[in-house]
């Protein structure tokens, strides 16, 4: 079955990149029993104004028209229950339900991939230590994932091509947009050298800067581990590299130049919170060697099945982080049982009588009004928030990402945060 028209319509309807994608598919077995019973039962579910004039505006030969002048611009598209769907983003909290490529988007499945990110004003050191051993990563067989940004993105991307090998390029606007511009010239050098350009948006969106964010959770997922070569303290690597520890992956960092240059600050915190100094290309050799741990979890994800979804049981488990979500799509109808259920949740009232921020009652989700709850009155560091709603730490860093996004909440150094607003 094509189930890509209906992964397409619930992002049309719900936004890409949007979690409620996957509140409504806790509910269903297949995108297709979404689609026609969120069609014909649209009033028996607590959906925003906009989703539902969304849905009686959205119909499939809108998705069949737009996946058509995809194929019309050699732009490819993937969903969720794709056999070509990146594995690395199986089982992560809010997966993309549609990704949309240019070039060879086989070369992430099975292949030993790493995610390199670092400042677009890079220094020299951080420059040469990320051309140096993304290049010798590549001749090695790796893949490299980045941002396609300049500085340090486009020269671990550059640094794979220069040899001939494929590199990722993960996008927080359409693959078809000319962003950066500088970069751009080096797109067709990429495809040619068996890379790929993927994005959660669809083609024609503008690089919008909530977009990046949003987009660091897949740039994180794709590789097995990430390397950051230079951050300040508070910069989208950090936020990468917080959602790969948060997904499990190995975080390697390259030490300092200068310890007391703010250039390196996020790289110095991330060492003091654990992360792996990274002296050379061997110690990510070391991590990745045949019969290790990490090598055994992209073997087996190389020869993951197919079910429900298009992919294991796995995405039905209460364990799996992409369905722990907090569940608003309550059926109004108790006519018909339904296969999951809420997120633990405290009730809003007491934070929807603080007039502090507007946004607290009226777009949150009840997951994020008790986090903004915690915070009103002292700031907190991210792992007592944990204990206190005792949630994943993918979830928490997901919500947190996008209260960041709405000016709610701020990050501080150590994994603290406040709220920016508190009346």
């Amino acid at each position: 079955m094509n189930t890509t028209k209906y992964w397409l319509w619930l992002s049309m309807v719900f936004g890409a990149g949007s979690r409620r994608i996957w509140e409504a598919m806790c509910l269903f077995e297949t995108p297709e029993e979404a689609y026609q019973t969120l069609v014909s039962e649209t009033d028996k579910f607590n959906l925003k104004d906009n989703e539902t004039a969304n849905i009686k505006n959205t119909d499939l030969r809108m998705t069949s028209a737009f996946l058509e002048e995809c194929a019309r611009q050699g732009i490819g598209v993937v969903d969720y229950s794709s056999p070509d769907y990146p594995q690395q983003l199986r089982h992560i909290f809010n997966p993309p339900a549609i990704l949309y490529y240019k070039g060879n988007i086989s070369c992430l499945n099975g292949k030993r991939t790493i995610t390199a990110v670092g400042t677009r004003d890079a220094s020299d050191y951080g420059i040469n230590a990320a051309s140096r051993i993304c290049r010798e990563l590549a001749l090695n067989g790796f893949v490299i994932v980045s941002g396609f940004a300049l500085g340090t993105d486009i020269t671990a991307h550059l640094a794979a091509v220069n040899v001939n090998c494929p590199t990722v390029c993960v996008l927080g606007c359409g693959v078809d947009v000319n962003y950066p511009k500088g970069n751009f010239v080096y797109r067709d050098l990429i495809i040619e050298n068996g890379g790929v350009f993927v994005s959660e948006y669809p083609p024609g969106t503008p690089p919008h800067g909530h977009n990046f964010p949003m987009r660091n959770r897949i740039l994180a997922a794709l590789g097995y581990a990430a390397i950051v070569f230079e951050a300040s303290i508070k910069s989208g690597s950090m936020i990468t590299a917080s959602l790969a520890c948060e997904q499990g992956r190995e975080v390697f960092c390259l030490p300092p130049a200068d310890i007391f240059s703010a250039s390196y600050a996020g790289n110095a915190d991330l060492i003091r919170n654990g992360a792996v100094p990274l002296l050379s290309s061997a110690d990510i050799l070391e991590y990745f060697k045949i019969g290790s741990v990490i090598d055994e979890e992209i073997r087996s994800e190389a020869d993951t099945g197919i079910s429900e979804f298009g992919v294991t049981k796995l995405a039905r488990t209460d364990e799996n982080p992409a369905v722990k979500t907090a569940l608003e799509f309550t059926e109004k109808s108790a006519g018909k049982k339904r296969k999951s259920k809420k997120y633990k949740e405290k009730s809003a009232d007491a934070v929807n009588e603080n007039p502090h921020n507007s946004i607290i009652a009226e777009e949150l989700t009840d997951l994020q009004k008790e986090i903004a709850e915690l915070l009103k009155d002292c700031n907190l560091h991210a792992d007592v928030m944990l204990q206190k709603l005792d949630i994943e730490p993918s979830a928490l860093m997901t919500e947190l990402t996008e209260l960041e996004i709405l000016g709610v909440v701020r990050s501080l150094p150590g994994k603290m945060f406040e709220l920016i607003n508190k009346g």
